[in-house]
């Protein structure tokens, strides 16, 4: 489906795969297998013009990092539903209270149906892969509707889908925000959505009318920390790293790092030099990503703008220029102690720009981070283990790292999830499985059983029963 259909032809689409499933609810492990290879084909043949097309609607996304963000990960995502989705979809013992013995228990994952994915421009390929292997692998009819922000890519995924997909088993919708709009509220057996949090409050409405159940990836601004006499230099690596990807364009990239206050000048000193090395060519660095497009580009401008009126010192980490309009390019700037109101610090950045806030005490900082809403990500660096978990036990976000930025999302064998503002439900692997599955409950009577003792009338002995049984 493309941009000029209308909403009876969105809701046709819907309607095919309902009456698909509703004629086969069940699918078995082979046909799944067979969708998820058809799957691994699709990414596998077509890896130049993916790369191409990502790189088209960023104007200028390095290549190499198409691969290493969303290739490498989706092909991953596919490897282990293939390997281990056969396990996922068994039925699972359950016990049975010793009251009810000799029954037996257990519990089915059912394929929910028709599963709605709405997919960010940020990442398209892998947030699109990612909850769709998830989805196939439990057994459901898959639509998914693409970011017309995207536009070169989403229409390659949709004619790679048409080719690898009957519409009954997978359907990519394309369109803009008025077509996003219909979609929600298509009643689905399940819709995720990833995106913003503004966005995801309307989603979430339009899933209400029908009853839909929904994960909601949003973001949020995902703070670092770094602790006391910790080194420095690795900080900023890693710290830089998970920014500097997309040029910040990640919904768990860092947003803010707080800081020891004795540690400020060490560690501005540091992410020059870090970032100069990592792209020593600047803003023309051919591993240097672009804003996606003039709208995105224009807001982290006049967030920068805002926070420089206020009296924000501004650290610019490239040399030379420091933005081009007409390639959306914006150097990464550090941006320190930034008033409270100001947009770095009110709204998720999405971008190049990062605040650095001092703080005196580690209970100032974990105060700091508990005074917002709960995010996406948290990033703690530290190397006394005591700290480390009394961090994990004082603070809420929907996952976190320690040393290190980024790199949970790459396991599979996690849940992936918000938590708040940040988002509801998790997917990744077999926690994806299951918010995909209807996990049905199942006892099976014995038949030799005592029930019948406390079938009505209800005699004396139904009393003296149950006051022995309470007693054990």
């Amino acid at each position: 489906m493309n941009a000029s259909d209308t909403p009876s032809e969105l809701h046709c689409v819907f309607e095919i795969q309902r009456a698909a499933y509703d004629a086969a609810p069940f699918a078995e492990w082979d046909e799944r297998r067979g969708r998820l290879e058809r799957l691994r084909g699709l990414l596998n043949n077509n890896e130049a013009a993916i790369e191409a097309a990502i790189d088209s609607d960023f104007a200028g996304r390095p290549r190499i990092e198409t691969q290493i963000a969303e290739i490498f990960p989706s092909t991953v995502a596919i490897r282990g539903a293939l390997k281990h989705g056969k396990r996922w979809m068994k039925p699972r013992s359950a016990g049975v209270s010793k009251w009810f013995l000799p029954a037996r228990a257990h519990v089915v994952p059912r394929p929910l149906g028709v599963v709605g994915i709405i997919v960010p421009w940020n990442y398209p390929l892998f947030l699109s892969v990612s909850p769709l292997v998830t989805a196939i692998a439990a057994g459901n009819r898959v639509m998914l509707k693409m970011s017309e922000f995207t536009p070169a890519f989403s229409e390659l995924f949709r004619q790679l889908i048409i080719g690898a997909f009957r519409a009954n088993e997978v359907s990519v919708i394309t369109g803009g925000a008025d077509v996003g709009t219909q979609f929600a509220a298509l009643p689905f057996d399940h819709l995720l959505f990833t995106g913003s949090t503004s966005v995801g409050r309307k989603v979430m409405a339009a899933a209400a009318q029908n009853l839909t159940p929904v994960t909601l990836e949003l973001g949020g601004k995902s703070p670092s920390v770094v602790a006391p006499d910790y080194p420095i230099d690795h900080a900023v690596q890693r710290v830089l790293a998970g920014k500097l990807l997309n040029a910040g364009q990640t919904c768990i990239a860092p947003d803010y790092v707080l800081i020891p206050r004795t540690a400020l000048a060490p560690f501005v000193d540091a992410a020059k030099r870090q970032a100069r090395g990592m792209h020593p060519a600047g803003i023309d660095d051919v591993d240097y990503c672009s804003i996606v497009n003039a709208r995105q580009y224009d807001r982290l401008l006049s967030s920068l703008q805002q926070a420089r009126t206020a009296g924000t010192e501004i650290v610019p980490l490239f040399d030379g220029a420091q933005s081009d309009d007409r390639a959306h390019r914006l150097a990464p700037a550090l941006l320190i102690d930034p008033p409270p109101n100001a947009s770095v610090m009110s709204e998720e950045i999405f971008g190049p720009l990062l605040p650095v806030i001092p703080y005196d005490s580690l209970k100032d900082a974990v105060a700091f981070i508990n005074a917002q809403p709960r995010p996406l990500a948290m990033y703690w660096f530290d190397n006394d283990r005591r700290r480390v978990e009394w961090a994990l036990k004082s603070t809420h976000a929907g996952g976190v790292c320690i040393n290190e930025t980024l790199l949970h999302v790459a396991q599979e064998d996690l849940p992936f999830g918000g938590v708040g503002a940040s988002g509801m439900g998790h997917y990744h692997g077999r926690w994806g499985f299951d918010t995909f599955s209807k996990l049905t409950s199942v006892f099976r009577q014995s038949r030799f059983n005592g029930v019948k003792m406390f079938l009505p009338p209800y005699k004396p002995r139904v009393a003296k029963m149950l006051r022995l049984m309470k007693r054990f």
